[in-house]
């Protein structure tokens, strides 16, 4: 039986709601090669079932985490070019 919208949201809240509930306070952060440690960067880590959480270097305490589904619309979007910015949008304008 397909689910529903209603059950379909209950689940993306539940797995959103165990997301944030994790201690990722062991994680390792990774970066792109050849970023120092001063540098501003994202960072990533992996979580338990294929889910990643992202922050901000310099940002660090605000930790955004992403499902394993979440993550990879996202990872194949930024490879086929969805999320582009043309060079004035870079600019702000």
């Amino acid at each position: 039986m397909a689910e529903t919208e209603a059950e379909m949201k209950a689940r993306k809240e539940r797995e959103r709601d165990e997301l944030y509930a994790l201690d990722i306070s062991g994680v390792e952060w990774k970066c792109a090669p050849g970023t120092e440690e001063h540098e501003e960067r994202v960072e990533i880590a992996d979580l338990p079932g294929g889910a990643v959480a992202m922050r901000s270097s310099l940002d660090p305490d605000t930790v955004l985490r992403y499902t394993e589904g979440e993550w990879r619309a996202f990872v194949l979007g930024a490879r086929d070019g969805e999320f582009d910015l043309e060079r004035g949008e870079r600019a702000g304008g």
